[in-house]
């Protein structure tokens, strides 16, 4: 009995931190979106007292001569072309550092590592895009994303791979397959799970990232979602509401795609969990 009212008030009080956690504060960002811009600057977690949430949401969109919609454009390039060079380069790199098994693949598998731990340097990165030519352009932003993502994705893909055999290897090379078609026939094909979850996860925070674009992508024009978030903000007065709303309307995308996708990534994060 003792231990059925412990378990209980363990789930209750884990319940209770959720709630506190990640519901309150979507409740707040809500709640706030609805709004007028006086009744917002009480920062209070209560209903709106007259819903607008239509009125704000169309003043959002018209902020900066819609400013919100050529940064969804860019961001949805952004994100798209990240996650399709992140998933290509990735998994053969996993691929191959699993397969293979030399001096240079230890020396190159441990600069993944150090990359996982290492912060990166925006002065250092800004001169080498400014070296090359590739400053304040899109493709360069997106070399940035795919390295950033780079190191995680690989050890997704390597800790998979362990669990594909050998000798399926062999056999396809005994029928003659090369090393390409190998991969690109049969392998590749295996790696669906685990390329959900680099997609998710990935899409995710390159959708919702704000230094990288501030940094190294600026420019109106060239503004990504997070960056619309200024529209609202002055030196001297902030519209908390349509700020809010902003905020409201970003979640939405990523939120949708983890709800459609969250039994993906679990069974991608623990694909490699066990070898068969």
């Amino acid at each position: 009995m003792i231990r059925t009212l412990r378990r209980f008030s363990l789930e209750l009080l884990t319940v209770l931190l959720t709630i506190v956690v990640f519901i309150g504060p979507l409740l707040f960002i809500l709640f706030m979106a609805g709004k007028t811009t006086p009744e917002a600057g009480d920062m209070t977690l209560s209903l709106p007292k007259n819903p607008q949430y239509g009125e704000n949401i169309l003043a959002v969109f018209q902020a900066s001569n819609f400013l919100l919609v050529r940064a969804f454009i860019n961001s949805l390039m952004l994100t798209v072309f990240s996650i399709a060079v992140l998933i290509v380069v990735s998994a053969m790199a996993g691929f191959v550092l699993e397969r293979r098994s030399s001096r240079l693949l230890s020396i190159t598998n441990s600069l993944i590592l150090i990359g996982l731990m290492i912060p990166p340097s925006v002065m250092t990165t800004i001169w080498v895009l400014q070296g090359i030519g590739l400053y304040k352009t899109l493709f360069g932003l997106i070399m940035i994303e795919v390295a950033l993502g780079f190191p995680f994705a690989v050890l997704l893909y390597r800790a998979f791979m362990v669990t594909v055999p050998r000798e399926l290897d062999e056999a396809a090379m005994m029928e003659g397959c090369s090393g390409w078609s190998l991969y690109r026939k049969i392998i590749f094909p295996l790696l669906k799970s685990v390329s959900a979850t680099v997609i998710v996860l990935s899409s995710i925070n390159i959708f919702n990232d704000f230094v990288n674009p501030l940094y190294f992508l600026p420019g109106a024009q060239n503004a990504t979602v997070q960056l619309t978030l200024f529209n609202f903000m002055t030196r001297y007065s902030t519209q908390w509401n349509l700020l809010f709303t902003n905020v409201l309307l970003l979640t939405v995308p990523p939120l949708i795609l983890f709800l459609f996708f969250n039994k993906q990534i679990v069974a991608g994060m623990v694909a490699g969990a066990v070898k068969s």
